[in-house]
């Protein structure tokens, strides 16, 4: 079932997610429409609190990107309780978007590396390194667990040159081809 995708403005957006446990009501469906929603909507990645859910949940997909890349065919990752417990040094600035800021697209420096601990769709710890394209799209979900959207990492420069756009969000204006939840 796809969910409605929550814009820029939700409060939901801002608040810091609480873990959760093996006994969550209806997290094997919960996951299941996370990921029909984030293809319905061409992303590769999306977090809980972008439906409506304040909980330290997200899910990437990157299997669009395995023509380019092979090593991304059927490469689908649940990332339940995440906690990065390490920023390598290196650094990559990169443009990235938002499935809840639609339309805007903005250059973010994120590390190359990371190393995470969290538990998979069945509960089963794990502690991964991942770099690249991997580490950043996890490093944007994270920070949507963190109440922080991508925008939070631009210059002050640039988001005043955004500045209507995120108006227009919250004023309803902006309307993406996929189901959303608006002000």
């Amino acid at each position: 079932m796809q969910l409605p995708i929550y814009l820029y403005g939700q409060q939901v957006l801002r608040k810091t997610t609480e873990d959760i446990t093996i006994e969550y009501q209806g997290i094997g469906d919960l996951v299941a429409n996370m990921y029909e929603t984030m293809a319905k909507a061409d992303g590769v990645g999306l977090a809980a609190p972008q439906v409506g859910l304040s909980i330290r949940l997200f899910v990437i997909d990157l299997t669009s990107l395995a023509e380019e890349y092979p090593k991304y065919k059927d490469y689908r990752k649940t990332f339940i309780n995440p906690k990065i417990v390490e920023f390598y040094q290196e650094i990559c600035t990169m443009e990235e978007g938002c499935l809840s800021l639609p339309d805007i697209h903005e250059n973010v420096s994120r590390s190359t590396k990371i190393r995470i601990r969290y538990q998979d769709d069945q509960f089963v710890q794990h502690e991964e390194d991942f770099e690249d394209y991997e580490a950043r799209v996890i490093q944007h979900e994270y920070d949507h667990l963190e109440g922080k959207v991508f925008t939070d990492r631009i210059s002050p420069i640039r988001k005043q040159l955004i500045k209507s756009k995120l108006t227009s969000i919250l004023k309803g204006k902006s309307k993406p081809y996929y189901k959303v939840k608006g002000m």
